[in-house]
């Protein structure tokens, strides 16, 4: 299946795709929503947005209930990729009376023009072996990490900007942020004859929905917030508290590693605070003694194609990412920790490999094709468009972010390391991605003035520590809309999905079925823990 073998309409005509059970459309969408019939809206590729929809079908056609839109976080995430992973798993909780449809929001993956930084894979990768390594890792990183992302913020916008021959109001950065995606997919729901939105959305999705919610109250009928980003701190800056429970799952991982012993976790200790100081002397000895990988040689091509270092750097990276699914990644990530401790840094290449956790071989690479930026992706390895992140929080975020001194990132770095010891100096990636951004969003939606005034029976699901969207999120968010409730999972991680429950999946359940939002302060347990071989990668 090939997306350019659907045409773009201003309608929205479903086409059998991929395998069975899926139908795609393409529907092309004014560039600017402000101004639609303006020269910027163009019908050529380059100039228009089409939102790629996959649909998981219903099987109950006699009990239709409707589709329920998701949209998987970012931002930047494919909806299409997504729904073809989790999909079926999604239906089977919100139930098969309903159909499941995704999109890729405007610059991401099959939708076009895409957000698109650099011209081609190789060109990406020669600016990511710039890479100067968490800002904790050595004095004086932060300062390079600050000067690189400026340099990159230049380069894209520049980039950008050229395609488009300096006509800013034609650029996609100019029409990227979050109330473009909300009135995007108001057209899609209207194109699709409905009239109010059931929605799912997770991480960043939670923005969506709620921006959604707030411009369009009267247009919602269900929607899940699930692992919600704080309203507040993603439209006027901070960043700050969304690391607010990150340590609490790093201390899972101590505490879950010594219960379930050293058969089942390789980085035992006699307590978890002998874990963890385990743990912060292997970081230690790493910042100054890098682990060696050997190349494969020809009776064992297991390895790399070329020596590499395993760094204090990529070891924080790897542990921050573990923090996203503890069931998936913990009992894996102490077998590795456990080895470079040994001085054997083959599982982390095995695991960040397998993972896609670490960059790719570098021959890999250089036989990539580059695909223009007009051209739709969408494939098994296309989860999401990296480059719409920062184009699209930075977008939302207020100005003053924006225009950032070393200096004040200098003290910023400090604040967040206080709050997670654990990733703090990984995480100000978010923050360090709006720095030296010029170009501005024709629309940015006011957080704070149209939430307050809406009364949208929102269901919210919070972990009781989430790594990047925490409890208190959740709570800030409910309560910027009266009437709904907080669903809280007893589970670590990012998002309800980062654990199974039966439970959570019921109140879901019966919340898209029936309405019924659980009573408050209602508490979930996991069908799991870390440590469980069945659920580890």
């Amino acid at each position: 299946f090939k997306w350019l073998d659907i045409a773009p309409s201003r309608t929205v005509e479903w086409h059998p795709c991929y395998e069975d059970g899926y139908d795609c459309a393409r529907l092309d969408v004014p560039m600017d929503w402000l101004d639609p019939n303006s020269n910027s809206n163009s019908n050529s590729n380059s100039n228009s947005n089409s939102n790629s929809n996959s649909n998981s079908n219903s099987n109950s056609s006699d009990s239709y209930r409707g589709p329920v839109f998701f949209n998987p976080g970012g931002p930047g995430g494919s909806g299409i990729w997504s729904l073809r992973h989790h999909g079926r798993d999604l239906q089977a909780i919100v139930g098969d009376n309903h159909d499941i449809v995704s999109f890729d929001p405007r610059g991401v993956g099959a939708s076009v023009p895409r957000i698109q930084c650099w011209p081609s894979p190789q060109a990406r990768l020669f600016w990511e072996l710039q890479d100067v390594g968490v800002v904790d890792a050595h004095p004086g990183v932060l300062y390079d990490a600050f000067a690189r992302a400026g340099a990159f913020s230049r380069a894209c916008e520049r980039n950008h900007l050229l395609a488009v021959d300096d006509q800013q109001d034609r650029s996609v950065l100019r029409h990227s942020s979050t109330a473009y995606h909300a009135r995007d997919m108001l057209e899609i729901l209207q194109r699709m004859g409905q009239h109010r939105l059931k929605y799912w959305g997770f991480s960043y999705g939670t923005v969506l929905g709620g921006t959604f919610a707030a411009m369009y109250p009267d247009r919602v009928e269900r929607m899940v917030n699930d692992g919600n980003v704080d309203y507040t701190e993603w439209y006027h800056g901070g960043y700050i508290n969304f690391l607010h429970d990150t340590d609490k799952v790093m201390d899972a991982f101590y505490d879950f590693c010594h219960q379930a012993g050293p058969a089942r976790c390789a980085f035992h200790a006699a307590t978890p605070q002998q874990i963890r100081a385990r743990l912060d002397g292997l970081l230690d000895v790493l910042r100054t003694a890098p682990v060696l990988i050997a190349p494969s040689s020809q009776h064992d091509t297991g390895g790399p194609e070329m020596p590499e270092l395993v760094t204090y750097s990529r070891v924080k990276r790897m542990i921050s990412t573990a923090l996203y699914q503890p069931i998936r990644r913990f009992r894996r990530v102490a077998e590795v920790l456990a080895a470079l401790e040994r001085g054997d840094g083959g599982p982390f290449y095995e695991y960040t490999s397998a993972s896609g956790d670490d960059s790719g071989s570098p021959s890999g690479m250089c036989r990539a094709e580059a695909v223009p930026p007009t051209t739709p992706v969408s494939g098994p390895d296309v989860e999401g468009t990296d480059d719409v992140f920062a184009a699209v929080m930075c977008s939302d975020a207020s100005g003053a972010m924006l225009n950032e001194t070393a200096a004040e990132l200098a003290r910023y770095a400090a604040r967040l390391q206080r709050m997670s010891a654990a990733a703090g100096s990984v995480q100000i990636a978010f923050r360090l991605a709006c720095v030296g951004r010029a170009v501005r969003p024709k629309w940015r939606f006011a957080a704070g003035t149209v939430i307050n005034n809406a009364t949208v029976p929102i269901l919210f699901v919070a972990n009781v520590a989430d790594n990047v969207t925490p409890l208190v999120s959740a709570r800030n968010n409910s309560a910027a809309f009266p009437g709904s409730v907080v669903l809280v999972q007893n589970s670590f991680g990012h998002t309800s999905l980062a654990a199974p429950s039966t439970c959570t999946a019921t109140y879901i359940r019966d919340y898209f079925q029936h309405g019924a939002l659980p009573p408050p302060d209602t508490l979930c347990e996991p069908d799991a823990v870390p440590f469980e071989a069945a659920f580890a990668d």
